[in-house]
């Protein structure tokens, strides 16, 4: 007995399953460049995020590795500025096209002293390039710069390929005034 539709049965041979190996690895292809795909528009580099940390007098930012405690010892620090040292900058920044002259990674500060002029500072790194993940940078203020510089006001974080301007990330009371 003879089955109608022989057409419906799907017929498995080594034509088909070496077409469905072939599917199977430009999928894997394309899943693994996604990501450069989906980036390859954006801007060359971005800086994420800048976190101001206020140091103790021990260059402590936080007393455990806890994020709750380290956001309460930076109030209580904020409350208290008998007790600070220093302040640190760490900045999260990454740069997605390939680098062919100097990175710098700036870090501007303006600040006021008690009954003094506002103050000015800038502090840089030479860094390498970041690779897919990005990197962290730190930037630290401490002893009598620190005292001398006086309360931070607003701060700008650059990064600067061969002195142009990539990426940027300012504090809301940055102008450029």
């Amino acid at each position: 007995m003879r089955l109608r539709n022989q057409h419906c049965v799907p017929r498995i041979g080594p034509l088909f399953l070496l077409e469905m190996k072939l599917n199977f690895v430009l999928l894997a292809i394309l899943c693994w460049l996604t990501p450069w795909l989906a980036t390859a528009g954006g801007p060359p580099a971005r800086i994420f995020k800048v976190l101001p940390h206020f140091l103790d007098t021990n260059g402590l930012h936080t007393l455990s590795p806890s994020l709750y405690e380290r956001d309460a010892y930076q109030a209580h620090l904020r409350e208290h500025p008998e007790k600070r040292s220093g302040i640190r900058f760490d900045v999260q920044w990454k740069n997605r096209a390939p680098v062919f002259g100097k990175l710098i990674l700036r870090v501007e500060l303006r600040g006021i002293l008690e009954g003094k002029l506002p103050r000015s500072r800038v502090l840089e790194q030479e860094v390498e390039p970041s690779g897919f993940w990005g990197r962290w940078t730190s930037f630290k203020l401490s002893g009598t710069d620190y005292r001398d510089f006086g309360e931070v006001t607003a701060w700008r974080a650059t990064l600067l390929e061969d002195n142009q301007l990539i990426a940027e990330q300012k504090s809301f009371l940055w102008s450029t005034e």
